[in-house]
């Protein structure tokens, strides 16, 4: 059986717990819409023909294919994670990069950039615009952050 996305959507967010890492990381799942979602990491394919839609409810438990950007910080960590996004020219489908660093999202945004272009010249291929998804955040102090950006795939052939 081969599944094949028809949809996804893009979606970010950041929070903060007091209590751990992994509460700041769920509630930055529910801060981007997908908290409720058993998250599968796949790698960085968009297949042909695929549609970019708004967010929408997915539900409750349901599996979830995703690209998914994370990272966790605590008291005053500069904290960033992003995707970026790329379609073909011959427009065969597109590419996700995914990155995340200890600092503010201008540095991120580079890295990203040369990560979607490598992708390129691996597959011999030109991309149209490239698009940039993230998140970034100075953690509070006594707090633990988390920042992340995802490509949530949401519907199949």
């Amino acid at each position: 059986m081969q599944l094949i996305p028809t949809k996804y959507f893009i979606t970010s967010g950041k929070a903060t717990s007091k209590t751990s890492s992994l509460n700041a990381f769920d509630l930055a799942l529910k801060n981007a819409g997908i908290c409720e979602q058993n998250l599968v990491p796949v790698s960085s394919v968009i297949p042909d023909g695929a549609e970019k839609i708004d967010p929408i409810e997915l539900p409750m438990g349901a599996v979830t294919h995703c690209v998914l950007s994370q990272i966790s910080g605590k008291g005053k960590d500069i904290i960033s994670a992003g995707i970026a996004c790329a379609y073909r020219r011959d427009e065969k489908g597109g590419y996700v990069a995914e990155g995340h660093l200890q600092g503010p999202g201008k540095r991120l945004l580079p890295e990203l950039e040369k990560r979607i272009r490598e992708m390129a010249i691996i597959r011999n291929t030109d991309f149209k615009e490239v698009r940039f998804f993230f998140e970034e955040m100075e953690v509070p102090e006594g707090m633990y952050g988390c920042c992340l950006a995802a490509l949530v795939f949401t519907e199949y052939k």
